[in-house]
């Protein structure tokens, strides 16, 4: 049986899809990949082929696989996860990237503009009061993951005049290039998810045509430094299908 005893008591057509789950996740199967026929399956599990079959189900229902008539069942890729802005600001920390596995960004946009009565009231202003905004749009192999956009106190313009420049940012987020120049670091932030069906402005955002109707997930993370003073506001659309998924450690 392939991965050897396992010493718990999932069944089955589980301990198939973990196999594969896992190998498709650290890269072993890549997008394109076939696995084996379901009688394949069953005959190397030393199982029933509806216990094969209900395996591979479970990965499709996951989007890790596709099955494919006619040809068999093909892998999609590695689990994505919609990242919120709060995990995107730990991995540049550890990284100097926001990016996930098997991601870019690109629209990268920035200028003053005035501030929408959502933003204002994050952060305490006048609605129509300068601010800035900085957008781009997460992708992976299969598109838009996110379209995420920072809103940052306009007083930090002057301080760094990239943040209102249309390109990546070098040297890591916003967060981090601010820390740099004032020291200011974020010591907390509120983390918000909701969920609504896309207005025609997050369509837009999200390169989709006007008529559709989709649900998505709406990412909102409040950075405050030492004095709970706002540093930046970030709003992340998921792309609809996208998935959100943590994991906890629950070992005492």
């Amino acid at each position: 049986m392939p991965g050897g005893p396992r010493a718990d008591n999932r069944p089955p057509y589980a301990r198939i899809a973990e196999h594969y789950r896992a190998r498709i996740s650290s890269g072993g199967l890549s997008p394109g990949d076939l696995l084996p026929s379901i009688r394949a399956l069953a005959d190397q599990w030393n199982v029933s082929t509806a216990t094969a079959d209900r395996a591979m189900k479970l990965l499709r229902d996951e989007q890790l696989v596709r099955g494919i008539p006619g040809v068999g069942t093909e892998v999609v890729g590695r689990p994505v996860s919609l990242s919120s802005g709060a995990e995107r600001h730990d991995r540049s920390g550890r990284t100097k990237s926001s990016w996930d596995a098997g991601e870019k960004s690109s629209g990268h946009t920035a200028g003053i503009v005035a501030a929408p009565e959502d933003v204002a009231m994050a952060l305490g202003i006048a609605t129509g009061d300068d601010v800035i905004r900085r957008s781009r749009v997460y992708r992976d192999t299969h598109g838009i993951v996110a379209h995420s956009t920072s809103w940052i106190p306009a007083e930090f313009a002057r301080i760094l005049p990239d943040l209102v420049n249309s390109k990546r940012l070098k040297g890591g987020l916003s967060l981090d290039l601010i820390a740099q120049a004032t020291g200011r670091e974020v010591l907390k932030r509120v983390d918000e998810e909701t969920a609504r069906i896309a207005t025609k402005q997050d369509l837009k955002l999200l390169e989709l045509e006007s008529d559709v109707v989709a649900a998505i997930l709406v990412l909102t993370a409040r950075f405050l430094d030492a004095d709970g003073e706002l540093l930046e506001y970030g709003v992340d659309l998921g792309a609809p299908g996208r998935t959100r998924r943590t994991t906890s450690d629950l070992a005492q």
